[in-house]
């Protein structure tokens, strides 16, 4: 029996005077992969900084495991829930290995020192994402790839219940996109996370939680949500839906065919605010 992780009830965020997301309504239960998924300026983004407590200024009530975000401290938070954004981090010159010891941060009190078990926690994460031989290297020179890895090592020794991934195959080619989202697939925990490409997140993820103009359009698995008809509806271009050969997933094609002239400017304006 599957049990809730995660639940959002009809959460709402503004700025100033202006609605980003507005009613959204989802849940997340323990072991299953979700895609938040929509266009630039959709609120992808400001959603995600709701769930994990960066915005604590919503309207509706988000839970995590039964406890109300806003009733616990970001301490608390942060034993729950894990986060990779798609910006690295500015760290200076800081190693591999003291990024990912950051993940015992949330466990560790002001004096407490990294102990054997603390060592060996990190290692085995290093050694999950294949980056072990590389863990006194500098972070800022690892490949985009690398440090979406140690990232994710840092997660691992986090140990949260839910692991948020804010477009984690944002800027990585094709090998790596397909690397990454497959080394989160393989840790087995919850994971939570927004991406552009629409045929990655019909391969890997079980549920679509589709969203536009800050609202909820469709939650459903990837056969359901991704529909030719709301799919032209949300992305105002036309595309077809057919069968990846590879993994039998749904394939989206669109036809980069933009109809109305005015259509670049619309959704250049959407996008001004943060996706």
């Amino acid at each position: 029996m599957s049990h809730t992780v995660l639940q959002a009830k009809n959460i709402s965020w503004a700025i100033e005077q202006l609605t980003i997301i507005q009613n959204i309504d989802f849940s997340i239960d323990a072991g299953e992969t979700v895609a938040i998924v929509g266009p630039n300026g959709a609120g992808k983004t400001s959603l995600l900084k709701c769930l994990y407590g960066e915005h604590r200024d919503y309207s509706g009530q988000i839970s995590i495991k039964g406890k109300s975000l806003q009733q616990i401290s970001p301490r608390q938070v942060a034993k729950k829930i894990a986060v990779v954004s798609q910006h690295a981090e500015s760290v200076f010159n800081l190693s591999a290995l003291d990024i990912v010891s950051m993940g015992l941060i949330p466990h560790k009190g002001l004096f407490d020192t990294t102990t054997t078990a603390d060592h060996i926690k990190i290692d085995q994460a290093l050694n999950k994402v294949d980056l072990l031989n590389k863990k006194n290297q500098s972070f800022n020179t690892l490949s985009g790839g690398e440090q979406q890895r140690i990232l994710i090592a840092r997660a691992i020794v986090q140990s949260p219940d839910l692991l948020i991934m804010d477009e984690p195959t944002n800027h990585l080619d094709i090998y790596y996109q397909h690397q990454i989202l497959q080394l989160a697939k393989k840790l087995k925990i919850t994971l939570l996370l927004t991406i552009h490409d629409l045929n990655l997140a019909a391969q890997y993820c079980d549920r679509i939680v589709l969203i536009a103009n800050g609202r909820l359009y469709a939650d459903d698995i990837p056969e359901v949500v991704f529909n030719e008809k709301l799919l032209s509806k949300v992305f105002k271009l036309d595309c077809h839906v057919d069968q990846n050969p590879f993994t039998q997933s749904p394939r989206i094609t669109f036809s980069g065919n933009i109809s109305n002239p005015q259509l670049s400017n619309i959704r250049h304006a959407e996008s001004i605010v943060n996706d």
